[in-house]
């Protein structure tokens, strides 16, 4: 399956003025739902709708508290359409600055790997940037793997973390990028509802301390890495010290990266070379 191509955010021009002279209206209903973006939100269900009879349709999942993404069938993530199915996490642009980082940090040939992959948007993004790379992806929830399988082609493994990997790649993954859950268990009732409701539990709760997973991440990605590899875990502002001392321990040299504009928070920890 070929790498997945960007292609621009969608505009009104392929219909005509009655599906076009309801986005007005829509807008407003949107608003009273509670759509901060109402206006862009309008524009893009219109877009989506081949009638107005499909529209009425995505306009009611919508204001039932579907996530856009969900209702749409994609998200716009680093210039991309990903392909984002029912009941699977919908990537965020904070999650940019975890791909950016990535990028930077890939050579020509190095086997990339996706963990915790969702739809596989971090892989795809990273793949886009750098199509030589080898891009691999796991996540333990068979939805979402059917999702990622769509964004990424093939190299998709379904199991719980390091356990889905092909043996093969043991000691020689380049770039471990993770965007594993890190809400703790008591701040899940302060998400907005179309995420509680919506988006899987299990790719939103990290715990009591939100870093279940991040602990065990790090503990396997010694023996995963190659000298010099990397592993990027996307984490909180408040979470990062903890995440860089685990690192630390695992004896990965680590750092934080900050992106503010994004609200984008990275801890890169680097196996050492011998």
């Amino acid at each position: 399956m070929p790498p997945v191509t960007p292609r621009p955010t969608p505009g009104l021009a392929p219909h005509g003025p009655p599906l076009v002279e309801r986005a007005t209206g829509l807008a407003a209903e949107l608003r009273a739902a509670g759509c901060v973006f109402a206006e862009e939100e309008a524009a893009l269900l219109v877009e989506a709708a081949s009638d107005g009879a499909e529209l009425d349709a995505l306009v009611a999942r919508r204001v039932a508290g579907l996530p856009l993404e969900q209702v749409l069938g994609w998200a716009q993530f680093c210039g991309l359409r990903i392909v984002v199915e029912p009941g699977v996490f919908v990537p965020r642009r904070r999650s940019e600055g975890l791909v950016r980082l990535a990028v930077e940090r890939t050579g020509a040939a190095d086997v990339v790997v996706d963990l915790c992959c969702g739809s596989g948007a971090l892989g795809a993004a990273v793949r886009s940037a750098r199509p030589d790379a080898d891009v691999h992806a796991a996540d333990l929830d068979p939805v979402a793997v059917r999702c990622a399988r769509r964004n990424l082609g093939v190299q998709v493994y379904e199991g719980d973390l390091y356990d889905a990997l092909p043996p093969a790649l043991r000691g020689r993954v380049d770039v471990l990028l993770v965007n594993a859950p890190y809400v703790p268990s008591d701040a899940m009732a302060s998400l907005p509802p179309e995420t509680r409701e919506h988006e899987p539990r299990h790719a939103l709760d990290g715990g009591q301390d939100g870093l279940d997973v991040h602990r065990r991440v790090v503990d396997g990605a010694p023996a995963w890495l190659r000298a010099g590899g990397r592993v990027l875990i996307e984490t909180s502002v408040a979470q990062a010290a903890v995440v860089a001392a685990l690192m630390n321990s695992a004896g990965l040299a680590a750092h934080v990266a900050h992106d503010d504009e994004i609200g984008s928070t990275v801890v890169v920890g680097t196996r050492s070379t011998p």
